[in-house]
């Protein structure tokens, strides 16, 4: 697997997994840089390559009064200054074909929301912006599958591409992480476990996505177990009032013991 198919990850080292992680949402610039701050500091004693997640606006709400964005262009701004303050690449979701040209002026790393994988033209307007994509894993296709959103981008004569596995719908609350499936797209791709989104319980009464933030550990260590090349968590400083995904995103404070387990794992299976 050539991982330097991500240019916008600096001193990738193929030994070491890399770190897609921030906020669910922007919600303000003080919360992004607060966030930001810390993660710089934890990946760069780890020497973990990372990449600061944050979605400028948020289109798939369960209820027409959830939290969508503080407006795209301030929010994509706070993305710009939180590369050019901790000089780190970052990524954030796109929704429609006109905001891959939008985003790509902010964002070093263009996502394709897991129920939008499928959209041809989504796909290929990310693919033709240059910069690289991460193509999230339908809930509802195959690893085997991928390979065709993959080659999509591909086609379009853009060799930076990932994929994202963020697990398999069972039933209709529970997303389950099939471990087969990361050898298998592996083959396609760089390929990143997320590891939160994978904790969802959507559709929840109440309306408001529901998780379960204590079984992110677990499925974490599994992923760097497994072998994938980056973990993807989302994470905040007061997960009981984010603005989004709270109920899934792992607090701030236990950020760090996480990440130097996975270290210690994943230089573990590096012996053998």
């Amino acid at each position: 697997m050539n991982l330097q198919n991500i240019p916008q990850i600096k001193n990738l080292d193929s030994n070491q997994f890399f770190l897609l992680s921030g906020p669910c949402a922007i919600e303000g610039e003080e919360m992004a840089m607060k966030i930001a701050e810390r993660l710089v500091r934890i990946t760069s004693d780890l020497k973990i390559p990372y990449v600061f997640k944050g979605s400028f606006k948020k289109a798939n709400r369960s209820r027409v009064d959830s939290f969508t964005g503080i407006g795209n262009e301030k929010a994509l701004k706070i993305l710009r200054k939180v590369s050019e303050t901790f000089h780190v690449p970052t990524v954030t979701d796109i929704h429609e074909n006109e905001d891959a040209t939008m985003a790509a002026e902010y964002v070093d790393v263009l996502q394709i929301p897991a129920f939008l994988v499928r959209q041809t033209d989504l796909v290929v307007a990310a693919a033709n912006t240059g910069k690289t994509v991460n193509l999230k894993k339908g809930q509802f296709m195959s690893p085997e599958s991928m390979k065709h959103a993959v080659q999509k981008v591909l086609d379009c004569n853009n060799q930076n591409v990932m994929v994202t596995d963020r697990g398999t719908m069972f039933g209709y609350q529970d997303m389950i992480v099939d471990f087969r499936g990361i050898p298998t797209m592996k083959q396609f791709a760089t390929t990143v476990l997320d590891v939160t989104h994978s904790l969802q319980q959507p559709n929840q009464m109440s309306g408001v996505t529901g998780g379960r933030p204590d079984m992110i550990e677990t499925i974490a260590k599994a992923g760097i177990a497994t072998g994938v090349d980056g973990i993807f968590i989302e994470t905040h400083f007061d997960p009981a009032n984010a603005k989004s995904d709270g109920a899934n995103m792992l607090h701030l404070d236990y950020f760090g013991d996480l990440m130097k387990k996975l270290v210690a794992i994943r230089n573990t299976v590096n012996q053998f």
